[in-house]
């Protein structure tokens, strides 16, 4: 029974871990990229505010700090750390 199990599991742990994989090089890349792109929306924001537009200066700094580093990017990589360690468990399931 538990080598069936084994058997089973074995497709499941290749598919979180090469999913867990592909998530980190996506992330590596559009970090760098959302971090430009919050830069500018920040800069717009700075001059809503200066042009007394405070609702849409709110707008943009919120939307910018969404889509920094520490926003939805930080929230992804926390899900494909948990990929990789649903993953790991797994492995150590079908090798222990």
């Amino acid at each position: 029974m538990k080598l069936i199990l084994k058997l089973l599991a074995a497709p499941l742990a290749l598919a979180l871990t090469v999913t867990s994989v592909l998530f980190s090089f996506v992330l590596a890349i559009t970090d760098v990229i959302f971090g430009i792109v919050s830069g500018v929306v920040f800069l717009i924001a700075v001059g809503l505010f200066i042009t007394d537009q405070t609702a849409g200066g709110i707008a943009f700094a919120a939307i910018a700090f969404l889509i920094s580093p520490a926003g939805l990017p930080a929230l992804a990589g926390w899900l494909a750390g948990k990929l990789g360690g649903a993953g790991g468990a797994l492995k150590a399931f079908i090798l222990g």
